[in-house]
């Protein structure tokens, strides 16, 4: 099957460091080509792929001299869909961006919507392209916009070797994400202070953030108690969530939450909000706790020791791997060709894997 990925240009594919929906193009395009398919990978140019690789531009925007980066994503667009007769399916990970050239495409195309649509103008612009197939990452996430085309929802998924368990618990909680009020780190070293565990922090901070670090977060640090480590590698990442107690996640809803996942593949529960999609992704007393408020969170600390770590990386092996994502998207892919395909032409066989 020949399937174009069109990735966001803000990091590259896979992202060096902090970036989660890149991350997932990754994991999906790699897997896909490993199954005998056909995959071009629409990305920055020093993104790492072993699908073919088409590009507008050198680098990440992260690290661009660029003032209008959305000159850059037109440009990707164009060069994408420009050449869109030699695939079966485009499949867009740009959220709406790409609707107005989906809505014209001769060639079938579907996008996933990574981000949230709780704003009142993505739901306008949402709603005036009702024929755009979708796919969300949580039943959560489709909550702003039922009337859209949801064709179907696949949860993000990682390789099965890339973390692996870590059968005994440390002794620090972990924060991982971003430094940004909506992450809430703050909340996290309040919670670690009441019960008197130590936090390590694995965080970006973006630009606009870093008022907000230097005037809210920083004063807060005290090491070793809270400890800020920056932005980690995957290797890094292993070892930080797997050498954990716990996973803290005091987050504002989320559409999915890779690191949820990241942190049950490595065997560690998640403590986190009962909103969102968490609940979609942790079974509460199973593979961690949610809970409704910080006060349940620091309750929930001292009952860590009623989770099997051994159950949260079967839970992980059983629902959240690149395999089986993967297998959801090919379902996927095999709806929008079948639904485009007025002329009843040969649906190419999606099923098809390498020798190997």
């Amino acid at each position: 099957m020949r399937i174009a990925q069109i990735a966001h240009v803000s990091e590259s594919v896979p992202p060096k460091q902090y970036g989660g929906s890149e991350r997932i193009v990754s994991y999906l395009t790699e897997e896909l080509v490993r199954l005998g398919h056909a995959v071009t990978l629409f990305a920055s140019g020093d993104s790492v792929t072993s699908a073919e690789l088409r590009s507008v531009w050198p680098q990440t925007m992260r690290n661009a001299d660029v003032c209008i980066r959305e000159a850059v994503v037109e440009l990707l667009l164009e060069r994408a869909f420009g050449s869109s007769g030699e695939f079966d399916v485009i499949h867009s990970h740009l959220d709406f961006l790409a609707f107005p050239l989906i809505r014209r495409s001769r060639t079938p195309a579907v996008t996933t919507v990574h981000g949230k649509l709780n704003l009142p103008e993505l739901q306008t612009v949402y709603g005036y392209y009702p024929e755009v197939p979708l796919v969300s990452i949580s039943y959560a996430q489709r909550h702003p916009c039922p009337q859209a085309n949801w064709i179907s929802n696949v949860y993000h998924g990682l390789p099965t070797h890339l973390y692996r368990l870590h059968h005994a618990p440390g002794q620090y909680l972990a924060f991982l994400g971003r430094i940004s009020p909506e992450k809430g780190p703050e909340a996290a070293i309040h919670i670690a202070k009441q019960v008197g565990f130590p936090l390590r922090i694995a965080a970006k901070i973006d630009a606009v953030d870093r008022d907000y670090f230097h005037s809210t977060i920083e004063p807060l640090l005290d090491p070793p108690h809270v400890e800020f480590l920056g932005e980690v590698t995957d290797k890094e990442k292993d070892e930080f969530l797997g050498n954990a107690a716990a996973l803290i996640c005091p987050y504002w809803p989320e559409s999915f939450g890779l690191v949820l996942i990241e942190a049950l593949a490595c065997g560690t529960p998640v403590i986190t909000y009962a909103h969102g999609s968490f609940p979609e992704i942790i079974t509460h007393g199973v593979t961690g706790f949610l809970c409704r408020t910080q006060s349940d969170m620091i309750e929930a600390i001292g009952r860590l020791h009623q989770i099997d770590r051994r159950q949260c990386r079967r839970v992980f092996d059983e629902r959240f791997t690149a395999e089986r994502m993967v297998q959801d998207y090919l379902e996927s892919y095999r709806h929008v060709i079948l639904e485009h395909d007025h002329d009843n032409r040969c649906v190419p066989d999606i099923t098809k894997r390498s020798a190997a």
